[in-house]
């Protein structure tokens, strides 16, 4: 359960921002659109490796964002 704690004074508007921010980090919305399809395992590793690569090559500085 997600709990907004509020400061005196605060808007409706930045509580419920507070809230999306939260909500948001926990993944529930990304995790239920990963799960509507069904992806095999193969392509996922293969997603990983290509990711860890690009990550990879940023790190070194041959990529330019």
């Amino acid at each position: 359960m997600l709990v907004v704690q509020l400061k005196e004074g605060d808007t409706v508007e930045k509580a419920l921002k507070k809230f999306k921010k939260k909500f948001e980090k926990t993944g529930v919305v990304k995790e239920l659109r990963e799960r509507q399809k069904f992806t095999k395992k193969s392509v996922r590793r293969r997603q990983q490796v290509i990711k860890a690569v690009y990550k990879n090559k940023l790190q070194q500085g041959l990529l330019e964002d």
